[in-house]
């Protein structure tokens, strides 16, 4: 990731910018993991960490924020960690639960399902491109396109929950959005099978 990045996400964190509560979805859905190892992918102030500890998970919790990973520090049954995930390697088959919300890298989908257990389950929320957006990523690679979500996870795993939808987002500002509830299929996947 550009240092450029690493910087203003060190600022913000700095300034406590982000919300403090967990989105409705990770409430709504955690739930649904059979066991209790789970990753936190781009966790900024760990609000989602923090809530997935007091359900009983034990969580990896990544960022790119040295700032954000510094607040984590020292909390139990948290493990953060400051990685590039231009270059950092999920691990394979370790969780049961992956959070990902507004936070968008193509290339880390495989590796989330390969970084699932049998049956573990992907909560993801983030934005789309809509005309009607009235604050969005600064780079449009950070907005799915309408349908991308579901034609991508459709056939690997089973999809239990796939809104898009209008909201207004924690500056106030109204946001086209998605997000998806999915569990990993419990019988093994070839390496085709991914790329197909």
């Amino acid at each position: 990731m550009a240092i450029e990045d690493k910087t203003r996400w060190d600022e913000k964190h700095a300034q406590n910018m982000m919300p403090q509560e967990p989105i409705a979805l990770v409430k709504e859905y955690a739930h649904l993991a059979t066991g209790k190892n789970a990753l936190d992918i781009a966790c900024g102030n760990g609000r989602h960490s923090r809530y997935l500890v007091s359900l009983g998970f034990e969580v990896d919790a990544l960022d790119i924020s040295s700032v954000a990973i510094e607040q984590l520090q020292g909390l139990e049954h948290i493990n953060p960690m400051e990685v590039d995930f231009d270059t950092y390697t999920l691990e394979k088959n370790k969780y049961d639960l992956i959070v990902c919300t507004y936070f968008l890298e193509r290339k880390l989908f495989p590796q989330m399902i390969e970084a699932l257990k049998p049956n573990g389950i992907i909560l993801m929320e983030t934005f789309l491109h809509d005309e009607g957006n009235e604050r969005t990523p600064s780079n449009p690679a950070f907005r799915l396109n309408e349908g991308e979500l579901e034609a991508y996870f459709d056939h690997k795993m089973e999809i239990l929950h796939i809104p898009e939808f209008w909201d207004t987002d924690y500056q106030g500002f109204k946001t086209m959005k998605t997000s998806m509830v999915a569990r990993k299929k419990s019988g093994g996947m070839t390496d085709e099978d991914f790329w197909a």
